[in-house]
């Protein structure tokens, strides 16, 4: 029987607990696609499912939400051998195996088949973070042309995707960072405002535009979240998304301190259906172009998995990291 390389985790813990191994490929049925995957990106939600705090994960499981690779067999015939392809999400990596693997096995429906010439390490940084930015601000936040978008953490790849998809949308765009060496770069990915995050910034956000802004896209998570919706103004929407900060849930909660009067409170996780949606197509020659910037932070080898896994802890990559296989 054939078999390939993979990194599985028989029980949570630190990076280590990524154990390369010799597995059998799998068959696909018919409503599968077998891809060969050429590289993956690395997602927080992975590093809080390695950690143990996804729920209804059980183990030995080999980890990984997204991929790009090649179709190496689709015995329903919705594709053919040798298509690029990319792949997100839907219990992938958590229900069933997921990319840290050289082929991994997922159903069709969640599979799109994409037209480009990137480099591997680019095009497995692309497919969560555009299907994120795009699901996030545009099925959650229901983002219409002249309105004032907020990204917090906006020097995330996610928030420098979303700040460029809103901006070409007609929206007005102010991120946030904490680094002010990186207040230009905001601004070149379509931020016409910058604020500087101190964790409270309501505050400069109320001085310069009193109202409070129409959306506010939260990638920080529950740390600043409470600052964020208080950065809206009244029938704004707020959408936690992203967990940067490191910190899955409140402590202590009060929704009627923390949640303003006719401020609302939403969330994204993504979905096979929001993937599918995703015009790949479309938003890949604006990557080309420049006008959707991918930041790679730091590409590795499905052989040193533990460090990659490591470097994402330590928040030390400085953009995407990309995995290949």
């Amino acid at each position: 029987m054939a078999t390939m390389k993979a990194a599985v985790m028989y029980a949570p813990g630190g990076p280590e607990v990524l154990k390369l191994e010799s597995r059998s490929i799998p068959v696909p049925q018919s409503g599968q696609v077998l891809i060969r995957v050429m590289a993956f990106g690395l997602n927080r939600s992975e590093l809080f499912t390695r950690q143990g705090l996804s729920p209804d994960v059980h183990f030995p499981r080999i980890l990984g939400i997204e991929a790009v690779g090649l179709v190496e067999a689709a015995p329903g015939g919705e594709f053919r051998k040798g298509d690029k392809v990319a792949t997100v999400m839907g219990s992938m990596g958590r229900q069933f195996d997921g990319s840290y693997a050289e082929y991994t096995c997922v159903p069709a429906k969640q599979v799109q088949a994409v037209h480009n010439d990137l480099p591997w390490e680019t095009f497995g940084a692309i497919p969560e973070m555009l299907q994120t930015a795009w699901g996030s601000i545009f099925r959650a936040l229901a983002l219409k042309a002249g309105e004032h978008l907020l990204i917090r953490g906006g020097t995330t790849s996610v928030g420098l995707a979303a700040a460029a998809i809103a901006r070409d949308f007609g929206a007005t765009v102010s991120s946030t960072t904490r680094n002010p060496q990186r207040e230009d770069l905001l601004r070149k990915c379509g931020a016409t405002s910058v604020f500087i995050d101190s964790g409270a910034i309501a505050g400069d956000v109320r001085r310069t535009f009193p109202a409070g802004v129409d959306k506010v896209l939260e990638l920080v998570g529950t740390t600043s979240l409470p600052d964020s919706l208080r950065c809206a103004r009244q029938g704004g929407i707020v959408c936690m998304t992203g967990m940067v900060g490191n910190k899955w849930s409140f402590s202590e909660f009060a929704p009627m301190e923390v949640i303003p009067t006719a401020v609302c409170l939403t969330t994204y996780d993504g979905s096979p259906q929001d993937f599918m949606r995703t015009p790949l197509d479309q938003l890949i020659p604006k990557i080309v172009s420049g006008a959707i910037p991918v930041q790679v932070g730091k590409v590795f080898h499905l052989d040193d998995i533990v460090e990659a896994h490591r470097c994402m802890e330590e928040n030390k990559a400085g953009g995407k990291i990309v995995v290949l296989t």
